[in-house]
């Protein structure tokens, strides 16, 4: 069969004779480069085909790819070779590029790596997040024990982010993981019901803790836990101020920036993309002033408006995940000092917990909560919050009450 004229999209099937008997292929001419049309055209084509009804449905096939602006190359690239040059493509935060490389490298690329990105398809993907469910972990001791429902959420994430970066570029057709009637990723309700349950402290447990770390421990981070336990900032946050964030005569901190978890002395915005102002009373300012006192004492660099609060003693910051092993080791020092019963074990970011629950619970406004956490809305403050709405709905009542009364 003749080739028809040489235009992009139109093909020819002809017939050729092998060994093994009559085979056809299919010819098409496709744009050089589909973004620059004025490069022209050049022929692709397949062969082998036992039929000439085979050969045209190859054709077909290819037309609908010319139409869906998909690349013609020789070979597809494998998902963990695209996973690189998408990774390296992103312009994300460090720390957020660093956490995407750690799924892919924990829980794509092992079981998906090797595949063409055009033969990953909503099937496979809804029996890779199948498998994560069932023995997805990765990590020491844990490895093969069920993945999170939030993990695998991430999971889910980052592959339909990476597909729909090819199918961007021409790669594939269409996105697989977009399929939502096949690729059923965890739903939120799912994930919801896995989260442990919020620990925060009464009023009273923080306060003894408090006082036994600055009076029996004597405690050097006594100044960090005060000044995250009296404004909820994160810990990120806090390892990232500067004594120039401080307003001493205001009796203000402003938290402008966080630490870049991905390098050492390295900072980004914050969570919420912007910066904030919380208000401290006079009892964190002072001890805050003696703090950097004791810092000036040290060096006077330390002590300087540019050099971290929370700083090493070189003036460098502190590790992160140090600061929390810090935290946990007096945390079980104090039940140890003052009795299990006395204080409940929480992390270091409960802490933020603690200071946001105490205060919706004493009738705070959500509103001055949400400003002074950082959240980007009062929607996010309220449902991370929800387990104390019914002891403000209340005090509201009571209040009202009191009003006619």
């Amino acid at each position: 069969m003749a080739r028809r004229s040489r235009r992009a999209g139109k093909g020819s099937i002809t017939s050729y004779t092998t060994k093994a008997g009559t085979r056809w292929r299919y010819q098409l001419w496709v744009p050089i480069d589909p973004e620059n049309p004025d490069e022209g055209e050049r022929q692709t084509g397949k062969g082998g085909y036992r039929t000439m009804a085979d050969a045209d449905d190859g054709l077909d096939a290819a037309k609908k790819q010319l139409r869906e602006h998909v690349k013609f190359v020789r070979s597809v690239p494998t998902v963990e070779v695209y996973a690189e040059r998408w990774l390296s493509g992103l312009a994300l935060a460090a720390s957020t590029v660093a956490g995407y490389r750690r799924v892919i490298r924990n829980h794509i690329t092992p079981q998906l790596g090797d595949l063409a990105l055009n033969k990953v398809t909503a099937t496979r993907l809804a029996r890779h997040y199948r498998e994560l469910s069932a023995g997805g972990r990765r990590d020491g001791k844990h490895t093969g024990e069920p993945l999170s429902a939030n993990t695998v959420n991430k999971v889910h994430i980052v592959i339909g982010a990476m597909l729909e970066a090819a199918r961007e570029d021409g790669l594939i057709a269409v996105n697989p993981a977009r399929k939502r009637s096949i690729v059923k990723a965890p739903t939120g309700k799912q994930i919801r019901a896995e989260q442990a349950e919020m620990v925060t402290w009464t009023a009273d447990e923080l306060r003894r803790f408090l006082s036994w770390d600055r009076d029996v421990h004597e405690d050097e981070l006594y100044p960090l836990w005060l000044t995250v336990a009296y404004t909820g900032m994160r810990r990120s946050e806090a390892l990232a101020l500067k004594w120039g964030d401080l307003d001493m005569k205001g009796g203000r901190i402003s938290i402008r920036r966080a630490l870049d978890t991905t390098a050492a002395n390295t900072t980004k915005l914050t969570k919420g993309g912007g910066a904030r102002v919380v208000d401290v009373d006079d009892a964190v300012l002072s001890v805050l002033k003696s703090y950097r006192a004791k810092r000036g004492q040290l060096s006077l660099e330390l002590a300087r408006p540019g050099a971290y609060i929370f700083g090493n003693a070189e003036g460098g910051t502190r590790s992160p995940n140090e600061v929390s092993r810090r935290w946990r080791t007096r945390v079980t020092k104090a039940r140890a000092h003052l009795g299990a019963d006395e204080l409940h074990t929480i992390t270091l970011h409960d802490l933020r917990h603690t200071h946001a629950t105490l205060l919706l619970a004493n009738g705070e406004h959500p509103k001055v909560v949400q400003e002074r956490l950082g959240h980007r809305d009062i929607t996010t403050t309220m449902g991370v919050y929800s387990h104390v709405t019914p002891t403000m709905q209340r005090g509201a009542s009571d209040r009202f009450a009191g009003l006619l009364s």
